[in-house]
């Protein structure tokens, strides 16, 4: 069930949170855990017994690892069975695709089709025992917390990734208020905007252009697809992530920030500390600190990072495409990690270099993320640089692109700036009766193009 639907909008949301309210404080977390059960069995029916063997096999784990004497030998366990079902759910038909063809084998299989939000659940699952493993936080007893820890349905399907010790407090016990409602609310309408009216909108020029025989499109055609798509996923997924902040608010948790305006970042490390930053965050507590993190060498470090963004790479799909994505900018943390540049110098016309370096890099990069295969991402790339010319007459401009898609460009460039927020900020308080009916007019013209059927894709369902 997507938070951009009508059903969501209109019948789920509106029982849950009355049902959660009218509740007595006892039986709210009860609440919570059904309806995170029915949201995800919604799409997946067939796939809630494989959450709840993760379930199951993580909470008894973490119990083994705190009572037993052998506490890595079960965390190791623990891990290789959470793995286990990522390696056969996510990369089989990969693994096995690519060993046919390396050696010409003829492996039959049965193709398997991914369970919505397994690499999140998954992640959040190894988070908790490996907390407990650290003695961060203690094995929970209630295997009802554990698991609404899990499937909590604002964040189970894409996040952001929840560490357990970050909320193990509010599972126990949270307050819930008007103010939180109200922050929430709006936290919500602004991701729902976000995802409606600027994602959908530039995803459906990104998906025209870059389905398009490269021959009929211009150079610039070319450059304005792939802006298009980096201002699709990160508004589609920033914008889910809002979503579920704000719903989680709403039942009185809060949960980390996920974004932080990434493309105003001078340094393609600084871009990973504002994107995703619940997964790069989850990567640096453990993975790249367990592997030594740069307390080594710096031989070393290059290492632990090459592998750090190989498997970041390789989280987000089973492709050739989504690795060679996560070593382009490994590669690159790599070099600034060597370099060392101060990104916090003074200077306009440095630091506007900068930006344009660090905004390149992350553009081509999404070229390589977004592209069907390699081969069509390098002449993607040859296009935009006029490489490949055109046998027939270039489309025109107007031809993929209208007024109200350059006015969802010009609002795409503000917002992915601190700009906006800046002027909420200087402009009133967050009560006032101006942000409000500007939080209904944009629910409301959500609403409307949800309810006409317009293109309505969610690009993090995949990974």
């Amino acid at each position: 069930m997507l938070f951009s639907s009508m059903t969501f909008l209109f019948l789920f949301l509106p029982v849950v949170c009355a049902a959660y309210y009218l509740s007595p404080k006892r039986f709210r977390n009860d609440v919570l855990l059904f309806a995170s059960i029915f949201f995800y069995a919604w799409g997946e029916p067939r796939y809630v017994s494989i959450m709840l063997l993760v379930i199951f096999i993580n909470y008894f784990g973490a119990l083994f690892i705190e009572k037993t004497n052998r506490k890595k030998l079960f965390l190791i366990l623990t891990i290789v069975l959470n793995l286990s079902f990522l390696a056969y759910f996510k990369y089989m038909n990969f693994f096995i695709e690519n060993i046919n063809r390396l050696f010409h084998a003829n492996i039959d299989f049965l193709y398997v089709i991914m369970p919505i939000g397994i690499s999140f659940y998954t992640f959040q699952a190894m988070s908790y025992v490996c907390d407990v493993y650290a003695k961060t936080v203690p094995a929970q007893k209630n295997v009802y917390n554990l698991m609404l820890y899990i499937v909590l349905f604002p964040q189970l399907i894409a996040g952001p990734i929840v560490k357990y010790h970050d909320i193990a407090d509010q599972i126990a016990s949270r307050n819930e208020n008007i103010d939180k409602v109200y922050r929430g609310v709006l936290r919500f309408i602004g991701g729902l905007a976000k995802k409606v009216l600027l994602a959908n909108t530039l995803g459906a020029v990104a998906d025209e252009i870059f389905a398009s025989d490269l021959q009929y499109i211009s150079v610039s055609l070319a450059w304005i697809g792939a802006v298009a798509y980096a201002f699709q996923i990160y508004f589609d997924f920033s914008g889910y992530s809002d979503m579920a902040i704000g719903l989680c608010l709403i039942f009185g948790f809060n949960i980390p920030e996920n974004f932080n305006y990434p493309y105003i970042s001078k340094s393609v490390t600084e871009f990973w500390r504002r994107w995703h930053i619940s997964l790069s965050t989850w990567f640096k507590q453990y993975l790249y600190i367990p592997l030594g993190g740069n307390r080594i060498s710096k031989f070393r470090t290059a290492v632990n990072l090459m592998i750090v963004f190989f498997v970041t790479g390789f989280w987000h799909g089973a492709s050739w495409n989504f690795i060679v994505w996560g070593l382009w900018h490994g590669f690159f943390v790599v070099m600034e990690k060597l370099i060392a540049p101060d990104t916090q110098k003074k200077g306009i016309i440095r630091n506007g270099l900068l930006h344009c370096y660090a905004l390149l890099t992350v553009l081509f990069g999404w070229i390589i993320f977004r592209a069907e295969t390699l081969p069509r991402a390098w002449e993607y790339i040859r296009k935009m640089f006029g490489f490949i010319p055109n046998r027939y007459e270039a489309l025109d401009l107007l031809y993929y692109v209208d007024g109200q898609e350059l006015l969802t460009f010009v609002f795409a460039i503000l917002l992915s700036t601190p700009l906006a927020k800046g002027f909420f900020n200087a402009s009133g308080k967050l009560k006032s009766a101006g942000i409000q009916v500007f939080a209904l007019l944009l629910f409301l013209l959500s609403s409307v193009m949800i309810a006409a059927g317009t293109y309505n894709p969610f690009i993090y369902f995949r990974f």
